[in-house]
């Protein structure tokens, strides 16, 4: 007991140090201002300096849909097909980001409206393990693929990762084919694929459906690439540009089609959902697949 306790007690409860949530302020990375939490959400979670901050499937879907939407489920998968172990066990490690993210897994999947066109949406969310590629993100993007084909609506997919986990080994490498057929079944739907590169999506996630869209585009700063920057520096014996692998860099090599301000996302999706499915006139999807893989033409 303090010595103000004995004189007057209870005083020092008027005076007792209040909890504040580690996240009230947040620091910019590039300006190194610190950012009032509700002024950060008010906007979108960017800074005012205009770094994209990551962001979870919430408020992608909240910033994305018009109003409100509908999450469908993810299938269940084996929780650790390889017994897996480094200094962790694997299943410790899916205990800790379980809670951490209060989800199953690293993808979210949600439908609603963009722009006034009914979409499916699918996001990865990079505090799950980094939103590492793995068995249930695989048959997640399946179970999107699957609801959009029959719904007959667009898939849009957000991705954010560092790879595939390696805790589930060649189990993780088989979801890369995987996603990629079910791909190729919109294609063949006439479905539109749309996909919207964060920060960052990197390794075998770059290597298959993120690269595999109609249309890409990356938010401002996005670290895109598959390597790292530094494995690829040791290997070509070369410094790289300080821009390399951010979405202006690979947008400027023609790797992406453009490169769009959160705030400015769904108007832009809106727009180029209307065009392709045809809103206002005909039901038939404006996309198809000619024989040649990448060409594509307008009814």
């Amino acid at each position: 007991m303090s010595w103000l306790d004995r004189i007057t007690p209870g005083v020092s409860k008027m005076f007792a140090k209040r909890d504040t949530p580690e996240n009230l302020w947040m620091k910019c990375p590039i300006s190194g201002e610190m950012v009032f939490h509700k002024d950060l959400e008010a906007g979108m979670f960017v800074t005012p300096a205009g770094h994209h901050m990551r962001i979870g499937p919430e408020h992608r879907f909240k910033f994305t849909f018009d109003g409100d939407w509908k999450t469908l489920d993810t299938p269940e998968v084996p929780k650790d097909p390889l017994k897996f172990k480094d200094d962790k066990a694997y299943t410790s490690r899916l205990s800790a980001a379980r809670k951490k993210t209060g989800r199953d897994d690293a993808m979210a999947i949600a439908q609603g409206s963009i722009g006034g066109v009914p979409s499916t949406v699918l996001v990865q969310d990079f505090a799950f393990m980094g939103g590492s590629l793995g068995m249930a993100a695989g048959e997640a993007f399946i179970t999107a693929a699957d609801a959009a084909l029959a719904e007959r609506t667009p898939l849009i997919a957000f991705t954010a990762a560092g790879g595939a986990r390696m805790q589930e080994g060649c189990l993780s490498l088989m979801q890369m084919p995987r996603t990629t057929l079910a791909v190729r079944d919109l294609n063949e739907a006439g479905l539109p694929y749309i996909v919207i590169l964060t920060d960052p999506t990197t390794g075998g996630v770059t290597a298959s459906y993120a690269m595999l869209g109609d249309v890409h585009i990356a938010e401002p700063g996005a670290m895109i690439g598959f390597a790292g920057r530094r494995v690829i520096e040791q290997t070509i014996r070369e410094k790289l540009p300080d821009d390399f692998q951010t979405a202006e860099y690979v947008l400027e090599k023609g790797m992406i089609d453009r490169v769009v301000h959160r705030r400015d996302l769904r108007d832009v999706l809106g727009r180029m959902l209307r065009t392709l499915m045809k809103r206002g006139g005909s039901n038939t999807p404006a996309l198809r697949r000619n024989t040649a893989p990448a060409d594509y033409a307008e009814d």
